[in-house]
């Protein structure tokens, strides 16, 4: 009687979580007019983009003072 039951309790929630999963899918379409990639802000030459609010955008990775690394070996 008992693994009837658990049996009977295991097929009621997955049931339940597949009408649910469902019913999220559903509700939450996608858009067929979305852009796929967000637009790109071009920067004239040598100067930073100006992207919106007013801030500058520009290179985040910026050469350094210091020395090369010329090994990697740690202990």
């Amino acid at each position: 009687m008992r693994t009837v039951v658990l049996r009977a309790g295991a097929t009621v929630l997955t049931l339940a979580t597949t009408l649910l999963s469902a019913a999220y899918v559903t509700a939450h379409l996608k858009n067929p007019a979305a852009p796929l990639q967000p637009t790109v802000v071009k920067a004239s030459t040598g100067s930073p983009a100006t992207g919106p609010g007013g801030v500058k955008l520009g290179p985040s990775v910026q050469p350094g003072s210091g020395q090369p690394v010329t090994s990697t070996y740690a202990s």
